[in-house]
């Protein structure tokens, strides 16, 4: 169902390319084949960002080849899907194996619970993703006008309840995930699959997918760490006597913007009701169908379901999902939210496993002078008999570790000083990037790269003033389409130009109000400054456990944000 208003020749051209491209498969075979163009054509690289593939080139090396008359340096990421983030040893050391024939010749993780290569060379890509689901793992629908990996609390099972969660999340994944033969046909080698001489049609998403990217999270509280807020369709666990009863069903986040035009903006999620938890993957599946159906395929900026859901409204949604489920939902139970972080250190569960917490700057496993994440992190996946969890604030969570097998474990620990939350700041502890330069496409300015040489200055006001051990959610991202969820952070950073930032400050600690503008374009000596009296204020003025990003709208320093269309309004002199 396509409104009258998104008639074909007013569609973006994004909807022409997915419709002929016989459900992916485009020209994409025949590019690989190339060995004498290190790209693929720009309709390809469209189609294989539904393969969880992005063509990429080394931007640090760019102006350089451009003054020797050379190509750009291409080379391509793969996004590797994890619902819920966990992956056994045996598949960490896969994913290792492979980052070691990558330019980085690092792992990356990212802030919806996957793994991304960067640096993959084209003639290695076929390769890449064979061994990819060799380990029983894949990168489809990593990417793409799809559903995309879903999202569940990684953190230790501290009831049973946990595993119940994560059970239902991998269903949902499992459910909305593209059935096209392609991706096997094209990576795989795997025969090209007909039914009486033509293919069905993708029986969830149709031959043009959904307008743009869809994402779902699985939050437990009262834990937040998911930001269950700024996805799509998010559940909140209802837990009671340690049973799960349902989930209060969230419509409407998002947090991509642009520059320059307030009629982008980021968006919470609303709280429509609450399901049972057999009604959740027919919620989720019809959900997505009323996004296929009624999202904007005219302009790009305007595609995301929390536009559909800010236009259309809560009550349009609540009763479009009525009449395709068949049931209405209940009303939203009560529940509270205590932060959006992670845990680190040793936690035990309820089956008495061991669970540790690191923390991983920027998600980036890199060895680091005496600091050897990676090899550290190999060392223990070669002895370690649980699973690894990627958590969505980048960090890894060593989980399942019987009792006789910690001091092994905490031994490797030290020996590769991967300790490091043991004494890192509060705000360091507290801190997401996205990738920025010198990779991705979109990046204005740095952030990866960035963050830590900022969180540095800014630990070193925070210990004058006896803040260091203060918990600060601080975010970064080179440019404003927020795949650092920066305007969740009570520090926010958006890249402008390289070496500027705006400055955003008031986000809430629980992950449920978005921050505001307070410094625009910004250099890094400027942020210091600007952050430097608010500190000092909060270190002399808070109220008892209040945290920083309520104290700059108690005391003035920004205007709360109630709802994404005042995120550019009742600005301060910016």
């Amino acid at each position: 169902m396509i409104s009258d208003s998104q008639s074909p020749s007013k569609l973006h051209k994004n909807e022409s390319i997915k419709s002929s491209s016989d459900f992916l498969r485009g020209t994409i075979l025949e590019g690989l084949s190339d060995s004498l163009d290190g790209s693929l054509s720009a309709d390809d690289q469209q189609l294989t960002k539904f393969h969880g593939i992005y063509q990429q080139d080394n931007r640090d090396i760019r102006a350089e080849r451009r003054r020797k008359k050379l190509d750009k340096a291409y080379t391509f990421m793969a996004r590797i899907c994890l619902p819920g983030g966990i992956c056994s040893p045996k598949q960490w050391m896969a994913v290792d194996d492979l980052s070691n024939y990558c330019e980085f010749k690092t792992l990356k993780i990212t802030t919806r619970q996957a793994f991304q290569l960067h640096g993959i060379l084209k003639s290695n890509l076929k390769n890449t993703i064979r061994t990819v689901n060799d380990a029983l793992l894949t990168t489809l629908a990593a990417c793409g006008d799809v559903n995309r990996n879903v999202m569940c609390n990684p953190n230790p099972l501290q009831t049973k309840v946990h595993g119940e969660v994560q059970k239902i999340a991998e269903a949902v994944d499992t459910h909305l995930k593209p059935r096209t033969a392609a991706y096997s046909e094209i990576w795989l080698d795997g025969e090209k699959v007909v039914s009486h001489g033509e293919e069905a049609v993708e029986p969830l998403y149709g031959t043009t997918y959904l307008p743009r990217k869809f994402k779902i999270a699985f939050a437990i509280p009262p834990h937040n760490d998911v930001d269950v807020f700024a996805h799509c369709l998010g559940f909140i666990a209802i837990i009671k006597d340690e049973k799960l009863l349902g989930f209060n069903v969230t419509v409407g986040g998002g947090l991509g913007m642009t520059h320059g035009n307030e009629k982008t903006f980021p968006r919470l999620a609303d709280v429509i009701g609450f399901c049972q938890p057999d009604q959740v993957v027919s919620v989720a599946e019809q959900i997505v169908t009323i996004q296929r159906d009624f999202g904007d395929r005219t302009n790009r900026a305007h595609a995301r379901f929390k536009y559909t859901v800010e236009d259309r409204g809560v009550d349009f949604i609540k009763k479009e999902l009525e009449s395709r489920t068949g049931f209405a939902l209940d009303p939203a139970h009560d529940y509270s939210f205590e932060s959006n972080g992670d845990i680190y250190g040793w936690l035990q569960d309820y089956e008495g496993f061991w669970n540790l917490g690191l923390f991983i700057e920027g998600g980036r496993v890199v060895d680091i002078d005496d600091q050897l994440l990676k090899t550290g992190l190999r060392e223990i996946a070669k002895v370690h008999k649980g699973d690894f969890r990627l958590t969505a604030n980048q960090n890894i969570i060593i989980g399942r570790i019987a009792d006789e097998d910690k001091g092994q474990i905490q031994a490797l620990v030290e020996q590769y000083k991967l300790n490091g939350y043991e004494t890192f700041s509060g705000i360091r502890k507290n801190q997401i990037a996205c990738v920025a330069l010198p990779t991705c496409g979109l990046a204005l300015a740095e952030s990866e790269r960035y963050l830590p040489k900022l969180v540095t200055d800014i630990e070193a006001q925070l210990e004058e003033l006896g803040l260091f051990d203060e918990p600060i959610v601080i975010r970064s991202t080179g440019c404003p389409n927020g795949c650092g969820r920066p305007y969740l952070g009570e520090i926010g950073l958006v890249g402008k130009v390289p070496g500027k930032y705006n400055l955003y400050l008031g986000a809430g600690f629980e992950g449920e109000r978005l921050n505001k503008l307070y410094k625009l374009s910004v250099t890094h000596e400027a942020i210091l400054e600007h952050l430097k009296p608010i500190f000092v204020d909060f270190a002399k003025n808070r109220h008892e456990k209040e945290r920083f990003g309520d104290f700059t709208i108690r005391a003035g320093y920004v205007n709360a944000t109630t709802a994404g269309r005042s995120f550019h309004s009742e600005l301060k002199d910016i």
